[in-house]
């Protein structure tokens, strides 16, 4: 019998439900609304529940926060509330709350060729390490490792750890971001603020007037070829975004592949593809012929947060 789940993405402004065939991984039913409009997660579920007719016994719920304990507090919205009272409230037999990133990990293995782009390397090996990153609003980080007949979601801070820089460029921008913090992480350029403070500092180093740009206007003027600070900017993102995910490879040797998902990357693919980004990712001395083998995948998949619960529910189950 075919099992049907709730599936839910919350992030800071938007909570995203679907039905979710936990056979398939395939969705039905998707909606979305503003986190704004609701008290608190309770009302958007009573609400899809009410559009959308369903009944349902077992849900996964991915979260923009930790997950530790019962309480469960949402870092950019007024969300909070105990895992216990929903699943009493809405009569689920099982519950699972987890980080979002977490999911999007858990998607990885089940994403459709169609819905990925290869970026050099080889061919992903069977059941062997994955290691996930987007860069967004943050920077998110996580891995996979494949034991028996599951795999085991290995979430994290990886995009806390300290900036590496490698070239002129990039140590002029870590000049000029440790004069506003203490510590400079790669978030710090590995984001959608990242984008816009690689610009700022270069600006600063030129001597140039500090712009208030936002993230947009950066990579578009970047695209459009309209300025070339912009150009710039864009071209250490890339180069940056490749050197972290090389080391992200050898951490863990995943011959299973690295895969950007969510955030920003996904929407200047081709751009990524004529970069330096691959060349960076390849660079590591010793290494580096191990790490050419290792195949980089860009995630078009629209719901991977949504399929990723899926999957970790049907291993719960």
């Amino acid at each position: 019998m075919t099992i049907q789940a709730l599936v839910a993405d919350v992030g800071g402004t938007n909570i995203r439900l679907a039905v979710a065939n936990l056979e398939d991984y395939s969705l039905s039913l998707i909606k979305t609304y503003q986190c704004a409009d609701f008290d608190n997660i309770d009302a958007a579920i009573s609400q899809y529940f009410a559009e959308t007719d369903c009944k349902i016994e077992f849900a996964c719920i991915d979260v923009a926060t930790a997950v530790v304990g019962d309480q469960v507090s949402l870092t950019n919205n007024h969300w909070s509330f105990s895992q216990k009272a929903i699943k009493a409230q809405f009569g689920f037999k099982k519950l699972i709350i987890i980080n979002d990133f977490t999911a999007i990990a858990m998607s990885v293995p089940h994403i459709s060729a169609d819905k990925k782009v290869q970026i050099g390397g080889g061919e992903a090996q069977p059941n062997k390490p994955i290691a996930i990153y987007g860069a967004g609003t943050g920077l998110g980080v996580a891995n996979l490792v494949h034991s028996g007949e599951k795999w085991i979601p290995l979430p994290g801070e990886g995009g806390h750890v300290d900036f590496a820089p490698i070239d002129a460029d990039e140590i002029t921008i870590l000049k000029e971001l440790q004069k506003k913090y203490a510590r400079v992480s790669a978030e710090q350029l590995l984001s959608g603020l990242g984008l816009v403070q690689i610009y700022q500092s270069l600006q600063s180093a030129q001597g140039l007037a500090v712009s208030n740009v936002d993230p947009a206007y950066v990579s578009t003027s970047a695209l459009e070829e309209t300025d070339e600070l912009a150009i710039k900017s864009l071209q250490i993102f890339c180069r940056i975004l490749g050197s972290f995910g090389g080391n992200l490879a050898l951490t863990l040797v995943t011959f299973g592949g690295v895969y950007i998902a969510g955030g920003i990357v996904p929407r200047f693919i081709e751009y990524v593809k004529n970069s330096d980004f691959r060349s960076r990712f390849d660079t590591k001395g010793r290494f580096s012929k191990l790490v050419e083998t290792i195949p980089v995948y860009i995630v078009t998949e629209d719901q991977p947060g949504l399929i990723g619960c899926a999957a970790y529910l049907k291993q719960e189950l």
